[in-house]
């Protein structure tokens, strides 16, 4: 760091000592311009005139206001235009004391706004000039006059394009600091997003599959030492389930991967297409499910069709869990205009025999406590459908989605 910028720095840190070094030079300048004689026939010389005593007094008074000026700029405008306009009166020779008051309009114009900058800069110029003019020792007409007029105008002038800078620079700095913020914030939600929409994937995987696990591997239980050929078809489904779970908990854990990684997860995302697939697990277990299509093989976004198919999948798991094995489930999947209409239903007719759930409520409904319905709303909104849930009269539980054929991204570029 060179020696002006250290200088600088210090001086910024302690603006009194820079107020006051600023006063003691204002008040050499004005007591060198109280020697200088701008009419003698010589040309502008210096030396020529002595200052009377008032004009020293005057110059002082205005120099000493200045260190002030930072914590009240417009007192000291007023003490300094008052001395300027008594030097304007009776200084013979002139001694141009003026030249704190300059200096005092451009710290109000820095630092105030631009309204009062103007009132201020155009009643000190008005009165001094005004002085000079009617009531001074010189010609109305003199160049001194003017040049009080014109010297006041330029502090005000730089006083407000300092003022304006610095805002100009502030400004910048605000947007800098408020983009980087909505940066780190749209970056935590994202993270957010992410980590729950990992959470409600593992939440329906696990949930069915061992939802499944735990039916089979009741009935094992219960009809091992009687009848050794439906246990061993039952642990053939608990394999199969655990199977089918191992897998998804793969593809799902795969997501995770880093970009860089050589290898990516090459399955798809389930969807409608596996309906069947999805009620036959269900049917294995012991729930009797009845699917019905009215669909006409809609095409639907990846977004929508999984989150489709984790809805049916989340409402026949809490079938399974707290209705029993008795109940009955129908699903529907219907297209009604630009929408498709999901629907399971269960009559809870085997409420309360569900292993390690007694007494539990009839239907999907039992699942409250947990996080399947909040789940399902979750993935309802993020593709901006709608979610009803509730028990039905006379019995069992109702879930009913309605899911956006197309997406907001797809029906902004499509205006049709």
């Amino acid at each position: 760091m060179s020696t002006f910028a250290r200088a600088r720095c210090t001086l910024g840190a302690h603006p009194s000592a820079l107020d006051a070094a600023l006063a003691a030079a204002v008040l050499v300048c004005m007591v060198a311009g109280s020697f200088v004689d701008p009419h003698s026939p010589e040309g502008v010389t210096w030396g020529l005139r002595t200052p009377d005593v008032l004009s020293l007094v005057l110059m002082a008074v205005g120099a000493a206001a200045l260190v002030f000026r930072r914590r009240a700029p417009l007192v000291v405008l007023a003490v300094t235009g008052c001395v300027s306009v008594v030097e304007s009166v009776t200084g013979d020779p002139r001694a141009p004391v003026v030249m704190s008051t300059v200096v005092a309009l451009y710290t109000v114009a820095a630092s105030t706004d631009r309204p009062t900058t103007w009132r201020a800069g155009l009643l000190t110029m008005t009165v001094l000039t005004g002085a000079a003019m009617l009531a001074g020792p010189l010609p109305w007409y003199a160049q001194e006059n003017l040049a009080v007029f014109a010297w006041t105008g330029i502090g005000a002038s730089a006083g407000d394009a300092v003022r304006s800078r610095r805002a100009f620079v502030q400004a910048i700095r605000d947007r800098a600091e408020k983009a980087e913020r909505t940066r780190e914030e749209e970056a935590r939600r994202r993270v957010a997003e992410e980590r729950l929409r990992i959470a409600r994937d593992l939440h329906d995987v696990v949930a069915h599959h061992i939802a499944l696990v735990n039916v089979q591997a009741g009935v094992a239980a219960h009809v091992m030492d009687k009848r050794p050929d439906q246990a061993k078809e039952a642990l053939a489904h608990v394999r199969a389930a655990s199977r089918s779970a191992l897998d998804e908990l793969r593809a799902t854990v795969g997501l995770l991967r880093q970009s860089g990684d050589p290898k990516a997860p090459t399955e798809p995302a389930p969807g409608l297409d596996r309906l069947d697939e999805l009620a036959a697990t269900f049917h294995h277990a012991g729930l009797h499910v009845e699917v019905a299509r009215a669909d006409q093989g809609t095409d639907l976004p990846a977004a929508v069709d999984l989150a489709a198919y984790r809805i049916i999948q989340e409402a026949l798991t809490n079938v399974q869990k707290h209705a029993g094995t008795r109940a009955k489930a129908e699903v529907s999947v219907v297209r009604v205009g630009p929408d498709i209409e999901v629907t399971v239903l269960d009559d809870g007719a085997g409420a309360g025999d569900a292993p390690g759930a007694p007494g539990a409520p009839a239907g999907t409904g039992a699942d409250g406590g947990g996080h399947g319905l909040l789940g399902m709303r979750e993935r309802v909104a993020a593709v901006g459908g709608a979610l009803t849930t509730g028990p039905r009269y006379g019995g069992g539980f109702r879930v009913h989605a309605i899911l956006p054929v197309r997406n907001r991204t797809d029906a902004a570029e499509d205006p049709v």
